[in-house]
Parts: C-alpha cells; sequence; structure tokens
C-alpha cells in the first residue's frame, strides 16, 4: 500500500501574548523549531493548539501565516472541526484551497450531551469526504464523548472515498487499531497514535504507522518511529523506555501547557500563557516538566538559545 503520510505530525501549539493576542513571530519560531526537530509533519489548529479558544477570523489567520511559513518543507495537517456538516466542509474547503494535505475532523459533537446517531455521523463524513479532494483523518478522541467502532470507523473507510486516516486516542487503542486494520484492509490508508504518545509503542505494535503528538519533542518521538517502522523494534523500545516519563509527565501532569512552557523555557516562543480563562500551569507542576525532560537533552531546551 502507498501511504501518502506517515511518521511524526505533531500538534503546533498556538502563541499568544501575556495579554491574549496571537503572536505570530513567535508562532513562526515555533514552526520553524519544529521542523528543524525532525517532524515530518505538522497539525494545526488541534485541540492542543486551543483551537476553542480561537475565533473564525484568527482561524483564518493562522492557517495562513502557518502555511506560507512552512512554504513546501512538510505537509500541514489542519483540524476543521464544527458541529455543522456546512461549516465543517466551508472550512475544510478553504483549507484545501490554500494547500493543507489533510483536514483532521472530529464527529459531531458539543458540550456534554449533544450527540448524533451513527447514521448521522457517517451522513456527515460522507458529505465531506464527497466535498473534498484531500484526505479526511476522523479523531476518535474522549473529547468528543461519541463512541467510534472499530467496525464502523472499517466502514467509513471501505465507503468514503478521502475517510482514509485514522487517529485513535480512545481507550484500548491498540486493540481498536488492530480491529481496525484487520476490517479495513487497504482502505485504512494511515491508522495513527495520538493522546502525546502515552500508548504509543502498543500502537505502533497493532500497526500504527503515524504518530500525532505535543509538538516540543519531535526529535525524541523519531527515535522510536523510526527504527520501528524501519523494523529495528529492539531499538524502538529501548528509546521508548528512555523518553516514557517525559511523554508520561505531559499526558497526565501538564496537558496542553507543556509543550508551551518547554518552548519557552527553550527561547522558541516568547510566552506560554494560554488564553483566557485556561488556567496557567502550575509552578511546581512546571518545574518538574522541566526537570525531567533536562535529563533527556531534547533540541527544544537549546534550540532558542
Amino acid at each position: 500500500m502507498i501511504r501518502r503520510y506517515q511518521g511524526v505530525f505533531p500538534v503546533a501549539p498556538t502563541t499568544f501574548s501575556e495579554s491574549g493576542e496571537l503572536d505570530l513571530g513567535s508562532q513562526k519560531r515555533c514552526i520553524d523549531f519544529m521542523i528543524d526537530a525532525g517532524s515530518n509533519g505538522i497539525c494545526i489548529l488541534a485541540n492542543f493548539s486551543e483551537q476553542f479558544l480561537l475565533s473564525d477570523e484568527e482561524r483564518e489567520i493562522l492557517t495562513s501565516t502557518a502555511l506560507k511559513h512552512v512554504d513546501g518543507r512538510v505537509p500541514v495537517i489542519v483540524t476543521t472541526t464544527h458541529f455543522s456538516s456546512a461549516v465543517c466542509i466551508e472550512r475544510s474547503r478553504r483549507a484545501q484551497a490554500q494547500g493543507v494535505a489533510m483536514v483532521m475532523v472530529m464527529p459531531p459533537y458539543h458540550g456534554a450531551t449533544l450527540r448524533v446517531s451513527e447514521d448521522n455521523i457517517y451522513e456527515f463524513y460522507a458529505r465531506l469526504s464527497d466535498a473534498l479532494k484531500i484526505p479526511v483523518m476522523v479523531q476518535d478522541a474522549p473529547v468528543s464523548g461519541t463512541a467510534l467502532s472499530a467496525a464502523f470507523l472499517a466502514r467509513m473507510a471501505r465507503e468514503l472515498e478521502q475517510v482514509a486516516y485514522f487517529k485513535i486516542e480512545s481507550v484500548g487503542a491498540a486493540s481498536k487499531l488492530r480491529a481496525l486494520i484487520r476490517l479495513g484492509g487497504t482502505s485504512v490508508e494511515g491508522p495513527w497514535d495520538g493522546e502525546e504518545g502515552i500508548t504509543l509503542l502498543p500502537d505502533l505494535d497493532a500497526g500504527a504507522t503515524g504518530a500525532m503528538t505535543a509538538g516540543a519533542y519531535p526529535d525524541g518521538i523519531r527515535l522510536i518511529v523510526d527504527p520501528y517502522l524501519a523494523g529495528q523494534r529492539d531499538q524502538a523500545v529501548a528509546q521508548y523506555q528512555r523518553w516514557l516519563p517525559l511523554i508520561n509527565f505531559e499526558n497526565r501532569q501538564t496537558g496542553l501547557l507543556g509543550a508551551k512552557a518547554l518552548m519557552k523555557e527553550g527561547g522558541v516562543i516568547a510566552c506560554e500563557a494560554p488564553r483566557h480563562p485556561f488556567p496557567a500551569l502550575d509552578p511546581i507542576t512546571r518545574r518538574g516538566l522541566i526537570e525531567t525532560a533536562r535529563r533527556l537533552d531534547p533540541m527544544v531546551l537549546r534550540w532558542g538559545h
């Protein structure tokens, strides 16, 4: 099977000033760092990019800025999730017109209780697929509160032309990936890992060919993914064991704030603050993150100095 995209495609954080405005200078430096650190591609406007704190106008500014600055150096994935089929299609078409490689979309949801049926989810992705000429990645994330079975995902892969990539972040990700690959066959072009790589090794063992992690240490994630995909599992296991304390700290302690804290510490970006009302990172937790990272000497702590 020809896989158009595989490897490490981390999520770029959105950079703000202390007063909450977009900091496009830091955003460009963030992108340059992520490419220098070995990212095979970059995803923007994801949940770890604080997309839920951005206006539509800011989304357009960030997409345009990122694509112009990347300038074809690596493929760019844009998250275009929206409850409305029409709005999601409009966002996705605009992204496609600007040259993105792929769009990533969660199933329709809103708040804690508003969901749609499986039939409606299928129709949502069918309309999106029909409207595009680039791949669609289904993001199977707990935040959506929507159960997407492997059989249903495989059906969409077989029947919907552009639905070919799947970022599996739900509980039991490896088992779901294995079932998805078995049921979907060659229609599943991209079975990918997510969740900051916390289940990366089991997911690679299950057949994952891509990893969408946070953006601070693609150099470390490449040390796991590259040898694994090259058939050198023992080397990948050794590197996974080495980097797992940092992966775990980010996944379980800092969440989306971790990447920006590491980038600020390393002089990549000017400000690590999230946008209000999202709470800032606890100082003691931040200190633990930096201490854990320094044991590994990732590029992020050296790039800007």
